[in-house]
């Protein structure tokens, strides 16, 4: 599996960014796909995750009602709509294919993609 994540940038306290991750390398609807974040300094946190179909989605508290999920699975890509950033969301931003079912938790995502760093200026 590969995946390559893109659309981070820098970008004011207020807008928003949208980031995509395409996905190759084996059948992509087989897997549940997340987002994380590592800001400097700090441990990878889990930001959402989509299931196979698109159907259910789950969010970080942070992010809850700024950020949203989805997942085109005729183009293998999944995306990360962020809205309402603020300077807290700065960090590289990782997407992620999950192999085990406790979908908040890194360890559950085999494969990862090299990240794309989103700066939020105040």
């Amino acid at each position: 599996v590969q995946l390559q994540a893109s659309g981070g940038g820098l970008v004011q306290a207020g807008g928003s960014l949208r980031l995509s991750c395409a996905f190759s390398g084996r059948t992509f609807t087989s897997y549940a796909m997340g987002w994380f974040r590592q800001a400097l300094g700090k441990e990878r946190e889990f930001v959402a995750t989509v299931s196979w179909r698109g159907g259910t989605t789950y969010y970080a508290d942070s992010v809850k009602g700024r950020f949203t999920i989805s997942r085109d699975n005729p183009k293998n890509t999944v995306y990360l709509q962020m809205s309402s950033l603020k300077p807290e969301d700065t960090a590289v931003y990782y997407c992620a294919a999950a192999t085990l079912l406790n979908l908040r938790d890194p360890k559950s995502y085999g494969y990862w993609g090299q990240g794309t760093l989103v700066t939020v200026s105040s």
